[in-house]
């Protein structure tokens, strides 16, 4: 059996979903919180109660007592860690719910998964470990020391745990640093996600940098084959970019989304945000050797996601 934390989330709901589909008995975990609307959480959920192999529990990662009983209950014998607080600029104003959430709650699991000697601990990293790093693309051997927002530090905090479960107990960890992910039933308060809706509504959007940021924007079901070639091989200690191999700007991004919606943006060009960086270009050749090869680009992505959004919201 595999544990997925955050089974209620954008990437969660994929993941296990993908388990549930390939055969795998899934027990997905998800603490349903307000961060965004609970309301596409829940709706991510009854898609997955048509799977059988699937089974949900509601829990929150800082409740210690439930998640040893959910170990208890359940014959885990891997753990797929995605839960986390997101969100980078949320997290200047809300730092404490990351140390709970991403520190505590990190420590938590992975305590668990070692107690119970679990064959593989996967956990959800993030390409913002990289900081305004200017060496590109970022390889996962580049220095991360230099976080630029509090997000990124407990990612890269939990990157360190990990290493040391590892080197202390022999618990095989691999952690993932996604690079810009999107697709259906993706996260409200990401970029396409903010665009569709304002566009559709006719509202302008907030375009930072003046739109000369250069993104490894990932289809979700890319990012699934990533994950789930992880889990399916263990390591000693590992980290890994999952990205797509091809950068484009954000400026692009736009452009191929006022294509798919046949609507042009009213555009507000802002400067840079704090805590953002203009360049995030990944390095996949380690994923690669796994068999990992990205396959959507950003025009079928984002037709993809707006299809997916018309039909949800009935727009």
């Amino acid at each position: 059996m595999i544990l997925v934390t955050g089974a209620a989330g954008f990437i969660g709901y994929h993941v296990a979903r993908a388990l549930a589909e390939r055969g795998d008995e899934v027990v997905g975990i998800d603490n349903l919180s307000e961060y965004y609307d609970p309301s596409l959480k829940r709706s991510r959920l009854e898609q997955l109660s048509s799977q059988t192999r699937f089974r949900f529990e509601r829990l929150d990662l800082c409740d210690y007592d439930g998640l040893r009983r959910l170990f208890d209950h359940h014959p885990i014998e891997r753990v797929c860690h995605l839960a986390a607080q997101a969100g980078v600029r949320y997290s200047i104003e809300n730092p404490f719910a990351y140390q709970k959430s991403n520190n505590e709650g990190f420590l938590n699991v992975i305590e668990l998964a070692r107690s119970r000697k679990a064959a593989n601990f996967v956990y959800a990293s993030s390409s913002s470990v990289y900081g305004a790093s200017r060496r590109l693309p970022f390889a996962e051997d580049d220095p991360a020391d230099c976080p630029i927002s509090l997000y990124a530090a407990t990612k890269r905090a939990n990157e360190l745990v990990a290493h040391c479960y590892s080197h202390l107990h022999g618990l095989p960890c691999s952690g993932l640093r996604f690079f810009t992910v999107y697709g259906p039933w993706g996260r409200p308060d990401m970029a396409l996600f903010i665009f569709t809706r304002a566009i559709l509504e006719g509202r302008p959007i907030d375009v930072y940098n003046h739109g000369r940021m250069r993104r490894n924007f990932t289809y979700i079901d890319d990012i699934v084959k990533g994950v789930l070639l992880t889990i399916d091989h263990p390591v000693p200690c590992g980290i890994y970019n999952i990205g797509n191999s091809r950068a484009e700007t954000l400026l692009d991004f736009i452009e191929a989304l006022e294509r798919c919606l046949g609507r042009k943006a009213q555009r507000n060009m802002l400067p840079m945000q704090a805590g953002d960086v203009a360049e995030t270009v990944a390095d996949i050749a380690r994923i690669r050797a796994l068999g990992y090869e990205p396959a959507t680009n950003i025009s079928e992505g984002i037709g993809k996601f707006v299809a997916w959004y018309r039909e949800y919201y009935r727009v």
